[in-house]
């Protein structure tokens, strides 16, 4: 813990070496990281390496309860992983309740020496961190909203690498400003580090050309504006080839929920160095500010993703083993006492997030993984459904009957090396939303998505399985579906 100041209050805040956000990880596909974490807050902490592989090598991924039990206060352990052919922006980030939000960093991976990036060498390469900040201790938030069984209060700022920028009080001053020069090209390793929020970002006046996403090349597209979802990284060119001037790069909420939201806007300041200042005692010019989508623009987030491609031939897998439907969504657990300060959600209820209706319950008495690899029965079951228990017209009028989720531990078994299927199909069960879902230790390629519910007499069809997008989190379409492929060749992640 470690005194931070923002929003005019300084907090005690969970930081890593006592830096916010934490260190910036460089290094090159092919070389093996030894990173000690040695845990001196007063919370149960684990490290997990966001889009790393980890292949054949689970222990170092980090979510606690699953791959390891947490790192006790007092206590270390040492992630020991190898990058493998992997290369591009990922990040690290606590993976302990809601540490995370202000416990992670940057990882860039550079390509293995002498090999080029596959676009124009950029003059510098800037990481631009988006997060989301509380003004009180986001464990607190937390430990209030699994108290009361009502949704978490919402984060009182957005953050471009820790700073909140000129829109809000006691901020302007550390606004992060990031210096250019007239013509040249910058790489922007943008990464959403925001807890909950989707959100949209842009820089005034100038294109983003997008090369990569997760740490995976793309075909190279121009856009005024990028939808980022948290987990997902985004890199893009910039040219600074605008008049000498101030240029403010901001990121606002892409809101999909029936529900409140932090509708505030942070900034940076892109600042070209031959800028003249204003008549007024030298002082520097206001920035020009970027045109953003508003907050429920789905038209914009879809067309957005819908431009990502693969820059060649994927290898998607062709031959199905195992076609999974995913239904991901809210659930209300109903109260024998409505009444109570522990039923405070919607009519009496307590929230509980679901897929296929089961609601997931950490174990206690060790990991998943250790339990799998020890043979010790009774910390979880294998009989997850692999498509939902009941079907229904998950994004219409929801019967209030299949609203309530079963609370559990269960897993779903894969053969190794058998070629995966998922499509995650949003409900309307409380409200329709975009859901980021992330697989741990794979790649997978995004392969279609669309509104409504998921047909599968017609929608394969449509699917792209020619040059479909390289991904490690993809957020459902609100009211849609979205669908993935991978091969499951990485045994224990």
């Amino acid at each position: 813990a470690k005194p931070v100041k923002r929003l005019c209050r300084t907090h005690s805040t969970i930081t890593v070496n006592g830096q916010f956000p934490g260190p910036t990880l460089e290094v090159r596909d092919g070389d093996t990281l030894v990173i000690t974490a040695i845990n001196r807050a007063r919370y149960n902490a684990t490290l997990h390496w966001h889009g790393v592989r980890q292949l054949r090598n689970p222990w170092a991924d980090g979510p606690e309860y699953v791959t390891q039990c947490p790192i006790q206060p007092g206590r270390s352990y040492t992630y020991r992983f190898t990058i493998q052919n992997q290369e591009g922006t990922l990040w690290w980030h606590a993976h302990s309740r809601w540490l995370r939000a202000t416990v992670y960093g940057a990882l860039i991976i550079y390509p293995k020496l002498g090999r080029p990036y596959p676009f124009l060498m950029p003059k510098k390469e800037i990481p631009i961190l988006l997060g989301e900040w509380w003004d009180r201790n986001p464990m607190d938030v937390l430990r209030l909203a699994l108290f009361t069984g009502a949704a978490p209060n919402i984060s009182d700022a957005f953050t471009i690498n820790g700073q909140p920028g000129d829109l809000y009080r006691c901020s302007s001053k550390e606004t992060a400003v990031f210096p250019v020069e007239a013509g040249e090209t910058i790489l922007l390793r943008i990464i959403n580090s925001a807890l909950n929020q989707e959100l949209f970002y842009g820089v005034a006046n100038h294109k983003l050309t997008v090369v990569a996403v997760d740490a995976s090349y793309t075909k190279p597209f121009t856009t005024n504006v990028i939808m980022i979802a948290p987990g997902q990284t985004t890199d893009v060119l910039i040219t600074a080839d605008q008049q000498p001037a101030r240029y403010y790069m901001a990121a606002h909420a892409y809101n999909t929920a029936n529900a409140p939201f932090d509708n505030t806007t942070t900034t940076a300041i892109l600042e070209y160095k031959s800028a003249p200042c204003s008549a007024k005692k030298g002082q520097p010019l206001k920035p020009i500010f970027p045109q953003l989508p508003g907050f429920n623009d789905t038209a914009t987030a879809t067309a957005f993703t819908a431009q990502l491609r693969s820059p060649y031939k994927a290898e998607v897998p062709m031959k199905i083993d195992e076609s999974l439907l995913f239904t991901v969504g809210l659930g209300l657990i109903n109260c024998t006492n409505p009444n109570s300060p522990r039923c405070q959600g919607p009519n009496g209820t307590r929230f509980a997030a679901s897929i296929n209706n089961v609601s997931f319950v950490f174990p206690r008495r060790n990991s998943l993984m250790q339990a799998y690899y020890q043979g010790q029965p009774g910390i979880f079951t294998t009989d997850f459904p692999p498509v939902p228990p009941i079907q229904f017209d998950y994004t219409g009028n929801v019967s209030r009957g299949l609203w309530q989720p079963v609370k559990a531990t269960k897993l779903f078994k894969l053969r190794y090396r058998s070629k995966v299927q998922i499509v995650f199909q949003d409900t309307s069960i409380v409200t329709v939303e975009d859901h980021p879902m992330h697989l741990h230790g794979y790649e997978f390629y995004v392969i279609g998505s669309g509104f409504g519910n998921f047909n599968p007499g017609t929608d394969p069809a449509k699917f792209n399985l020619i040059d479909p997008p390289r991904r490690n989190t993809i957020g459902t379409p609100p009211g849609g579906w979205v669908a993935i492929r991978f091969e499951a060749d990485n045994p224990g992640n």
